[in-house]
């Protein structure tokens, strides 16, 4: 009895980061939608709504909390050592998103960032080989991965300056896309100066964006460029032993399997 409960909880931890099968790719999407819908929701809460679709959109993003949440203790119930569980990225990654739920009853409006965090759980679809969208070339999946990575930043450092900058400077941060513009902006270090945040959370925030900006995007950009300059180097020469496709150009044996090209 005991086996088949191990053997039980391998299966679901199994499919619950697999990308290959058929019901991996089902569970991975439907996550995968619902991070994507509890971000839609966020940035619909900043615009001016009806009650009644105000209300709605506040219970639907309870429910993805609460779905949110179970998939976190079903992740924390498979894992094999707990301990390694709770301390490593993505683990801390989820639990910063499942907070709120617990959290909500507190009225500070920094607690409200945590939700934010939700986004991030995108990043634990860049060591998937993307299967998941049926991208099979390297430059692919390093194109998806740079755009994974720089979507997340983008979209928490929005969420965050809209949170902190909305009630001090309601006239320049009035929505999701105000912030989204500044993020921008601020992280391609353009700076137009047509927005400037008050409160000295914002400028914290904005120095961080820029930082962020300076670092990140170019070593982004570089290792794309990176792989482009080392694949034009390269033959479409195809082993006829082990199927690999990418060679360069004066080759004359695999670099795998050192089979005649």
């Amino acid at each position: 009895m005991e086996a088949k409960h191990f053997k039980v909880k391998d299966k679901i931890s199994h499919y619950l980061d697999d990308f290959n099968s058929p019901i991996g790719i089902t569970i991975n999407l439907i996550i995968l939608g619902l991070i994507l819908l509890s971000s839609a929701v966020f940035v619909l809460e900043t615009y001016s709504l009806p009650e009644s679709i105000f209300k709605f959109l506040i219970t639907l993003d309870d429910i993805i909390l609460s779905l949110f949440t179970l998939e976190y203790l079903i992740r924390f119930w498979c894992a094999k050592s707990k301990l390694k569980f709770v301390f490593s990225l993505f683990s801390f990654i989820d639990l910063f998103s499942i907070l709120p739920l617990f959290m909500g009853f507190i009225d500070i409006r920094f607690i409200r960032i945590l939700r934010w965090f939700r986004v991030l759980r995108l990043l634990r679809l860049i060591n998937f080989e993307t299967s998941l969208f049926r991208i099979k070339s390297e430059d692919g999946i390093i194109l998806v991965r740079i755009f994974l990575i720089l979507f997340s930043l983008i979209f928490i450092y929005s969420g965050a300056i809209y949170q902190v900058e909305h009630h001090s400077n309601p006239e320049v941060f009035k929505t999701f896309f105000d912030a989204l513009y500044f993020s921008v902006v601020t992280m391609t270090t353009v700076g137009f100066g047509d927005v400037i945040p008050l409160s000295e959370g914002g400028r914290i925030l904005t120095v961080m964006m820029i930082f962020s900006g300076i670092l990140l995007i170019p070593w982004q950009l570089s290792i794309l460029t990176q792989k482009f300059l080392q694949n034009s180097q390269q033959g479409n020469q195809t082993c006829s032993h082990c199927g690999l496709k990418f060679h360069d150009r004066d080759a004359n044996f695999c670099k795998i399997c050192g089979t005649k090209l």
